[in-house]
């Protein structure tokens, strides 16, 4: 089992439900080392003071505000755990939202909860099974590694989901940082016809259908690589469709689609026949066996009459 990288208390209210916080996603890209062209050396990288040129230990390093003007603020460690906010190991929920209120752009990560001990399950799960029905997220704050965050707490199926969130002024605003954006496109063909196509690519959210494909490509290239043979790949990067071929592109795009719907919709009955056809056999092979249950009639009726 996992070892909790942070461990506290749930709190809404007066309830107070002990944690663990668990990591829930991990990335499969591959590690590279970094080396001098032509030569087997390792890139290593030091701490160093600046003046000296000697490196430091960690244990010797504080950490420095720069204040501006060359002066900085130093402050240790003990200091930054000592001011931090919700020292005491809580995840405070203050309020609860409907999730569909939520805009995605402030998930930050996701991190699992477990209750720490069996004699508080309960109350974990008393606090999934209602933020389940009721379609809500805790919005909390809890500090972790010198750093406040804010959170919302979700179920999802047995598990409680802690996401970490962006905070409202860490969210840039896309004015000042890409400058002016297209105006509406209107409700024209193109509108129309983009529409049209979506519809028409539209489908159930499958996750599994969606593979890394180019942590593949790179393991295909280091492995030819050892084997001291050359790959080479012939793929073109796009070019910008032409306002002027918008429509065309449209129109083809779309007619692709429901063309491929359209093939795998016939792919799919075509399986499913058999076995369809071999349930209807059965269930013609039990209609007798519900005749004899004739017998359980009376028994039915003495019930209806006792319950009078």
């Amino acid at each position: 089992m996992a070892r909790a990288i942070w461990s506290g208390y749930i709190t809404f209210g007066l309830v107070s439900v002990p944690v663990g916080l668990y990591s829930a996603t991990q990335e499969h890209e591959l590690d590279f080392h970094q080396f001098q062209r032509g030569t087997s050396d390792r890139i290593r990288y030091k701490r160093v003071n600046e003046r000296t040129g000697r490196e430091v230990d960690y244990d010797k390093i504080v950490k420095g505000h720069d204040v501006g003007g060359g002066e900085y603020v130093i402050v240790e460690q003990e200091e930054l755990a000592d001011i931090a906010p919700g020292r005491s190991r809580t995840l405070e929920i203050s309020t609860f939202v409907d999730l569909d209120e939520i805009d995605p752009i402030h998930f930050q990560k996701s991190y699992y909860l477990a209750p720490t001990d069996s004699a508080n399950a309960s109350s974990y799960a008393l606090l999934r099974d209602a933020l389940a029905k009721t379609n809500r997220a805790g919005i909390a704050s809890f500090v972790m590694r010198s750093k406040e965050y804010l959170a919302t707490i979700r179920a999802d199926d047995k598990v409680l989901v802690l996401e970490t969130m962006f905070f409202l002024d860490e969210i840039r605003d896309p004015a000042k940082e890409i400058g002016k954006l297209p105006a509406k496109s209107g409700a024209g063909k193109q509108l129309s016809m983009a529409v049209d196509l979506i519809e028409a690519m539209s489908g159930s959210w499958r996750p599994a259908s969606y593979k890394d494909s180019y942590t593949e490509r790179v393991k295909k290239l280091v492995a030819t690589k050892r084997k001291g043979e050359e790959v080479v790949y012939n793929e073109e990067e796009p070019e910008a469709t032409a306002k002027t071929d918008l429509v065309a592109a449209l129109r083809a795009s779309v007619e692709e689609a429901r063309a491929r719907r359209a093939g795998a919709a016939k792919k799919t009955p075509a399986k499913k026949t058999p076995a369809k056809k071999t349930a209807a056999k059965k269930s013609a092979k039990k209609a007798p066996a519900k005749k004899t249950s004739g017998k359980k009639a009376p028994a039915k009726k003495a019930a209806a009459k006792k319950a009078a």
